[in-house]
This record gives structure tokens, sequence and C-alpha cells, in this order.
């Protein structure tokens, strides 16, 4: 099983989650909403090598947090990973878009001088702006989509510039979310939670849930749960790889997979 966006720091009990992580073979990207989560959550997930750590500013967080752009830019020589990042068009964060956007630019930059990441990305209500800030940042790394809810068309547009999907159980139970997803390449989606913002029952989403994910695309695909496992497993590989990056976190390309928790080792659903 593989959550590509989790926030674990901000579970109420973050050890238990990760115990039960571990006992259960979940691979997890631990993303994170400021730069100063980052080391606290390095510790929580010390010792668990298929977890990692996102370096992160939230958009809708820019205009309190841009101040701790300085510690990102210590901090970005410590991992591959970057998230979550990105811009927020809603209503409420529309007042701090400039900042929003500045943020994000600087994050790209600085990705794109470090030799690239991994990025998993916020876009909502602002699809168009995110993907035209990414298109002028060819070198910033590998754009992993989180809960994408903008158009065919934009999908399209992402696909053309080399983007990734991290997709979870809210998307696959809409019509417009399944639609979404059946317009993307099956080798570019990863399973994801949200958790704990998301909820699965009326309760928070824990990583171990990607397992109902698993049970929508492969209904949406049309093959056995085994088989979108696989495919999900494969694309984890493929996504890692795709990402020639110099970075502390590990020593070479054809190690990382393996360093991260190898998918072969997630048990079959």
């Amino acid at each position: 099983m593989i959550d590509l966006h989790c926030h674990i720091d901000l579970f109420p009990n973050p050890h238990e989650v990760i115990r039960e992580c571990e006992a259960r073979s979940v691979y997890v990207l631990c993303v994170t909403t400021t730069p100063s989560a980052w080391e606290g959550t390095s510790s929580l997930i010390a010792g668990h090598p298929r977890m990692r750590v996102a370096l992160g500013l939230h958009p809708q967080l820019a205009a309190e947090r841009h101040p701790e752009l300085a510690l990102f830019d210590r901090l970005l020589g410590h991992t591959r990973w970057v998230g979550e990042v990105g811009l927020d068009g809603s209503e409420e964060f529309r007042g701090a878009w400039g900042v929003q956007c500045e943020v994000f630019e600087h994050v790209l930059g600085r990705c794109e001088e470090a030799g690239g990441r991994l990025l998993s990305i916020h876009s909502r209500r602002s699809a168009g702006d995110v993907l035209g800030t990414l298109a002028r940042f060819p070198g910033a790394g590998v754009p992993v989509l989180h809960w994408f809810s903008g158009t065919r068309r934009e999908i399209e547009t992402a696909v053309g510039q080399d983007c990734w999907f991290s997709v979870g159980l809210p998307m696959l139970r809409s019509k417009k979310g399944r639609g979404l997803i059946s317009a993307m390449p099956r080798n570019r989606v990863l399973t994801e939670t949200d958790g704990p913002f998301a909820q699965v029952g009326g309760m928070p989403a824990y990583p171990w849930h990607v397992v109902q994910a698993i049970a929508g695309l492969a209904s949406l695909w049309q093959v056995s749960e085994a088989q979108a496992a696989e495919i999900l497993r494969n694309n984890l590989r493929a996504l890692v790889a795709s990402a020639d990056i110099a970075a502390e976190e590990g020593p070479t390309t054809s190690d990382q997979v393996r360093q991260m928790g190898d998918p072969d080792d997630v048990p079959r659903e």
C-alpha cells in the first residue's frame, strides 16, 4: 500500500499511526505544511524505512509563514521530496494570492537550482495557474498533483508537462473525480489519503485506508485489486527512478526505491 500524501504529524496520535503503518507495510510520504515542521516530522519517522518526509510550505499558510522560506532553503539539500506546496484559489485565500505566487515561485526556483525534486503539489481552484507556473520552472523536478480537481483539458496539459497524480477515496466517490481519474494515464497515478484532513466513514483517513482507493481504482480500471496494487507499485518505482536528484537523503538513484522501502515488500491486498 502506498500513501503518497499524508500529514502524519497532524494526527493526534502520530506514534500509534506510524507503528500501525509499519505493521501493515504501508509506504507513506509525510508531507509538511511549514518548513519548521520538517525536522520534528523527520524525528517522528526515524527508523521507519518505508516513510519519507517532504519539505513544504502550504499555500493556505503562505501569508503567515512566508518568512520561513529561508529555513526552506537551508533544509532543501536534505530531502528529495518537497510538499505540500502550490497554490489555492479558494475565495478565503484569494486575498493572499500574491504571496502564494511568490512563495510557490521561490520554492520551484530553489528546487530547480538544487537539481530538481519530487514535488507534491496543491492546486485547488488553481490548476491552470499551477501548471503555468510549473512551465516556467521546467527543471524544478517531477510534479505530483495531489487531489487534482481541475478539468480534463488541464489533465492533458499536465500530462504534457510530465506531471503525475495522487488520488484518494474522496475522488473515487464522486462522479467528477472518477471522470478525472479515468482521463489520467494509469502509469502516472498513485494513491493518497490526505489524512487526517480527508475522512473515511466520518473518521480521519489513515494511511492504510488506501486499500479502499486501490479497490476503487481496480473497479475503474477494470482489473483485479491485485493487478491495481501491482500497477501502483510499479508506478512508485518509476516515479522515484524518474528523478535523478542529488540530496543527502540517500546515495544513488539505483538505491532509492530500496532505501524508501521497496514496494515489492508490500503484501498483496
